[in-house]
């Protein structure tokens, strides 16, 4: 069994057991949280479509950690005019496990 879900402006496949690294959440560490934004259930062949959501269906999961992601660096660079600019950037993530699929 598993299912579509929709966090974050991302869409994820997951099932029992997985864990995923999704866009920060406002969640604490080893609390619950439930994605209710289901597109697709599927249910040992059984394939549950929504028009956009499946309706009744949900998706809990246990926050594991908060974290960053590995540093990336954005270069700037004008030819010709001796300017240069570099800056990086850590992403801010949110490790979840699936416990669960309803519907």
């Amino acid at each position: 069994m598993y299912a579509i879900i929709q966090t974050g402006g991302k869409q994820y496949r997951v099932s029992e057991g997985d864990v995923v690294d999704v866009e920060k959440l406002d969640v604490e560490e080893g609390k619950e949280v439930v994605f209710d934004k289901v597109l697709t259930v599927v249910n040992d062949g059984e394939v549950r479509v929504g028009k956009p959501l499946v309706d009744g269906a949900k998706v809990k999961a246990k926050v594991a950690k908060q974290g960053k992601a590995a540093k990336i660096f954005v270069f700037k660079y004008r030819a010709k005019v001796n300017r240069r600019k570099r800056s990086g950037h850590r992403q801010p993530y949110t490790q979840v496990e699936i416990t669960g699929i309803e519907g």
